[in-house]
């Protein structure tokens, strides 16, 4: 993955089909569209993955990404929702006692169910799109900045690099990662969804999407954290008597921590709400619920070591570009 060290990067978060607020952005941006492609004078657009699903505009978004990296103007890492859709189109190893890579229940069709109905009719779109989720990377390491879907956890991505030194998998990768104590299982896990923490003793949580759930998403940059609250990071709040609770030795145990002297590091997936701001000098999360009616965001990143509170740009996603409730 070739990045210019001297080229300025305009990093944006989760677009989940908002095709139309995306080509509003960019347009703020000071991108145009020439020769059927958006372009800069001189920068460049990084997206961080989940570029599918959801969204009413699925397949314009991803002629748009696609067509932005293969002209050289963007560049776009893997998010746990493309990934789903690979895992959902490619068959189990035999060993794995399962049909496919993500097995066809109601539950996972319900989260791919708006790219599978808007490139239905479009089989050629659907085969090259899933073809060309493998030339997207699990992260990049520019040097001076890092990019990952969910989590940076150098305990998976150093040992990921010697296999693969650009972070871009094949499909062995792929199967491999249908196997829950895998290798390849850990790294989608954690680099594409983070580090979704069981709730202690047993406990479950109703979402806003009226779904249940046993886990939660949690920081991984938490420092010195003591109770559960502490480290939750997702839309919906904890219950209270969880959130006061002390973190267990187990749980503290699978706490990777990103360092506040590590490079600027931009992440999306977390569905963030209110006016972008960092979470710290070295940390932006992008993705600020752009398909639940919220803000597509970006950070124009040039050449600082430290990021800029002042640097994010967004366009408010109207309706009705963004009609579908969250879920994971």
């Amino acid at each position: 993955m070739m990045i210019d060290p001297l080229r300025s990067y305009d990093l944006i978060g989760d677009v989940h089909g908002c095709g139309h607020s995306l080509e509003a952005l960019l347009e703020r941006l000071g991108y145009r569209r020439q020769g059927g492609v958006w372009r800069h004078p001189w920068r460049m657009a990084l997206f961080v993955g989940d570029i599918v699903d959801r969204g009413p505009r699925i397949r314009e978004a991803l002629h748009l990404v696609h067509d932005m990296v293969a002209a050289g103007q963007a560049l776009c890492i893997m998010g746990n929702h493309e990934y789903n859709l690979l895992g959902w189109s490619t068959e189990a190893p035999p060993d794995s006692g399962l049909q496919y890579v993500r097995e066809h229940t109601a539950r996972n069709e319900h989260l791919i169910h708006e790219t599978l109905t808007q490139l239905a009719n479009h089989p050629g779109d659907w085969r090259a799109f899933l073809d060309w989720f493998y030339e997207l990377p699990l992260f990049i390491d520019a040097g001076r900045f890092r990019v990952v879907h969910a989590c940076w956890d150098s305990s998976l991505i150093e040992p990921l690099r010697q296999q693969y030194p650009e972070g871009l998998i094949d499909e062995s990768f792929l199967k491999a990662s249908a196997l829950p104590d895998s290798f390849a299982h850990q790294v989608f896990e954690r680099l594409l969804r983070g580090i979704n923490m069981r709730l202690p003793h047993g406990m479950t949580l109703t979402g806003r999407d009226g779904l249940v759930r046993e886990t939660f998403r949690t920081k991984f940059w938490a420092d010195e954290p003591q109770t559960y609250g502490d480290i939750v990071f997702q839309p919906d709040a904890l219950p209270e008597p969880v959130a006061q609770m002390p973190i267990s030795r187990a749980h503290r145990a699978e706490l990777p921590f990103y360092d506040a002297d590590q490079p600027p590091l931009f992440v999306g997936h977390y569905w963030r709400r209110g006016q972008p701001a960092l979470i710290r000098p070295n940390l932006a999360c992008l993705d600020y619920s752009a398909v639940m009616f919220g803000k597509l965001v970006a950070y124009r990143l040039d050449q600082e070591t430290r990021l800029d509170p002042d640097k994010f740009a967004w366009v408010e996603v109207e309706r009705p570009e963004a009609p579908h409730e969250y879920s994971d």
